[in-house]
């Protein structure tokens, strides 16, 4: 078929990679464009634009595509069919209906429960024991359209929004693939209107940790927001951002280490932090951050 791929972040690299690979023509990738980052604020391609240009391939990154002139160069391609996934931009009308077979989206849930920004953390955060891939038919609402196909993973007791992501990130490159040999033959499934929950974008002032809330809350917590933007609490004045955690055993004061080996007291029970991470440092497994940085019992975590 003759693909266009919009997509900018990480995740959406092995989509790309999987449709080169399938031996889809890939008339254009559409994508962020390039920003300042790093110490020397110097523009920075997108993990899309990097790989779709080592792979030879045509890159546009408008700042909107809600001009007339934006759209017919869109529309010119044309393309038999797109291929979204965490793009980053709104996709009007006469976009979502100038492929043939229209947009598909690859979203990380499994719809309608967590449409929007970040259904990945969200999941995690609220205690899902599963999530999933959908392929949807894009349409004007926010992650409202039928599904065209859908598959479902568990999530792991001591998951990460980073694990969980890379695992997502395979299985909808697979999914996609899937779909696009099928695709005339694929019946679109609306979504039901029970059980619609919204996945909003992540908030920094959510980070900080409450230990006043039940153990599980507070592993869930420190699991949905690692890597970034990174759970964090102050010991002895100092930003720790807290990386992973498990839910164990113990009664304290909340906030309090009880041993030696980073057992945290939480409201109810208690919550062994696996990695951590001091300002300006990079992240380190429990055991290694401790034998730089011991953290004794009788601490105290707070703020």
């Amino acid at each position: 078929m003759r693909v266009v791929f919009m997509g900018s972040p990480e995740f959406s690299v092995p989509v790309l990679e999987a449709l080169a690979e399938a031996g889809h023509e890939i008339v254009c990738v559409y994508c962020q464009p390039p920003r300042p980052a790093g110490r020397g604020k110097k523009d920075r391609p997108t993990p899309v634009q990097a790989r779709a240009e080592a792979l030879g391939l045509t890159v546009r990154h408008p700042l909107s595509l809600k001009g007339a002139e934006a759209q017919e160069d869109f529309a010119a391609l044309g393309a038999d069919v797109a291929v979204v996934v965490a793009y980053g931009l709104i996709l009007p009308q006469p976009v979502l209906d100038a492929p043939r077979f229209g947009c598909l989206n690859i979203h990380a849930s499994l719809l309608p429960r967590w449409r929007g920004a970040a259904p990945i953390h969200r999941a995690i955060m609220a205690g899902d024991a599963e999530t999933g891939i959908c392929i949807m038919q894009m349409e004007a609402g926010l992650d409202t359209g039928p599904v065209l196909l859908r598959q479902s993973v568990s999530i792991g007791d001591e998951e990460t929004t980073g694990a969980l992501h890379d695992r997502l990130s395979v299985l909808g490159a697979e999914l996609i693939v899937e779909a696009l040999a099928k695709l005339p033959d694929l019946v679109p499934e609306p979504q039901p209107e029970a059980g619609v929950t919204y996945a909003a974008k992540i908030d920094k002032a959510e980070a900080a940790v409450d230990w006043t809330r039940d153990a599980a809350e507070v592993s869930r917590l420190i699991r949905g927001l690692a890597p970034f933007p990174g759970a964090w609490s102050l010991l002895d004045g100092a930003r720790i951002k807290l990386l992973g955690a498990r839910v164990t055993e113990g009664q304290g004061a909340p906030g309090q280490v009880l041993d030696d080996e980073f057992t945290v007291a939480c409201g109810q029970g208690a919550v062994r932090i696996t990695r951590a991470q001091r300002a300006g440092k990079g992240a380190q497994d429990a055991e290694v951050f401790l034998r730089g940085h011991p953290v004794p019992a009788g601490a105290r975590f707070g703020g």
